[in-house]
């Protein structure tokens, strides 16, 4: 007998033969539990890929705004810009960066980005010659951190 081939009596005689375990049916609180954690985890995936899609985002930007900076820097050596408290380059259409990242996010969202930004700046202080006023950045993050706590 082949599958293609096999008639309903062949089929009861294997049902009879080898009968189907009884597996038994999850509650409904447990199919609850798999479908909740199956939504938490999209979500938490979500939600990491967005912020670290943001994150990258946000440093292509420094980057660019570092090197126009510099360009604009070298260009113009007699122009002298506060680069702690109030970039120009941070400042485009009349909008603060900082405001505008604070409006994209949940509040212990950016709480977490000014603490990550605190963290960076002390991290790197000793590697861009420019250790003081990485520091001095830190800082700002940190006071921009304590207010909105």
């Amino acid at each position: 007998m082949s599958i293609n081939n096999a008639t309903p009596a062949d089929w009861d005689r294997l049902r009879e033969k080898h009968p189907a375990l009884e597996v038994p049916k999850p509650t409904i609180d447990e199919q609850m539990k798999v479908y909740l954690n199956a939504a938490q985890e999209e979500l938490n995936t979500a939600w990491w890929d967005q912020h670290i899609e943001n994150l990258e985002n946000l440093e292509r930007r420094e980057l660019a705004d570092f090197n126009n900076s510099r360009d604009t820097a070298q260009e113009e050596p007699d122009t002298e810009e506060d680069a702690v408290n109030s970039p120009s380059h941070y400042n485009t259409g009349g909008v603060e960066a900082i405001q505008a990242i604070e409006a994209s996010m949940s509040k212990e969202a950016f709480q977490g980005y000014l603490k990550g930004n605190c963290m960076k700046y002390i991290w790197r202080m000793s590697y861009k010659g420019k250790a003081k006023e990485d520091t001095l950045k830190a800082q700002w993050y940190l006071n921009r951190l304590i207010e909105i706590l």
